[in-house]
């Protein structure tokens, strides 16, 4: 296992059950991430390919300062987890909170600071599992949620934690290097017959 950070505040945690020379798959295993004392990603050990979720972390680490919203300051956690859920995900037939701006101005401010960490494009959260990410200065702001049956978020799966800037980014960089390191010293297989189930 490879973890950086404390999972009562904030924490990366992976695996690596199968390493790949290809860097497009990196490895089999899983990526979870802890927001205060929750955990949000599938941690079994055939879970996903490891690639999205390595190079999402290093996306993060490179735009340092720049995942920010207007909206982000005073909202509750649970009314960020729906508006971001809303605008990106959600029914049009369900009201979502906007803070007085259009869907599509949310949509936008959303997709283009890249405020939604997980899912991050593989199988690593296929539990349901979103984790946003917002700058604010020396603060970085992380909100773990689930989205229920009825398109919102459930309530004891919403976690909400600040930390500062330094320590956030110095731990995705911790991880990213205990990642690199483990990846390089595994031995390689070919990747048929280890492919994910499902």
């Amino acid at each position: 296992m490879i973890q950086s950070g404390n999972p009562e505040i904030f924490a990366i945690e992976s695996h690596i059950s199968a390493a790949y020379a290809s860097l497009g798959m990196r490895a089999l295993g899983y990526f979870a991430l802890h927001v205060g004392g929750k955990s949000y990603g599938v941690r079994e050990h055939n879970a996903s390919l490891l690639a999205c979720s390595v190079d999402e972390v290093e996306r993060r680490a490179a735009n340092r300062g720049k995942h920010t919203a207007f909206f982000s300051q005073h909202a509750s956690a649970g009314d960020l987890a729906d508006a971001v859920y809303g605008a990106v995900y959600g029914s049009s037939s369900i009201e979502y909170p906007t803070f007085g701006r259009k869907k599509s101005e949310l949509s936008e401010v959303i997709r283009s600071s890249r405020l939604i960490w997980a899912p991050d494009g593989d199988q690593a959260f296929d539990d349901g599992s979103f984790v946003l990410h917002f700058d604010r200065g020396a603060e970085v702001r992380l909100i773990g949620f689930r989205v229920g049956e009825n398109a919102r978020h459930e309530p004891n799966s919403l976690s909400d934690v600040r930390l500062s800037n330094g320590e956030f980014y110095r731990l995705l960089k911790q991880w990213r290097s205990d990642f690199e390191t483990a990846w390089r010293e595994a031995p390689k297989v070919n990747p048929s017959g280890y492919e994910p189930e499902g």
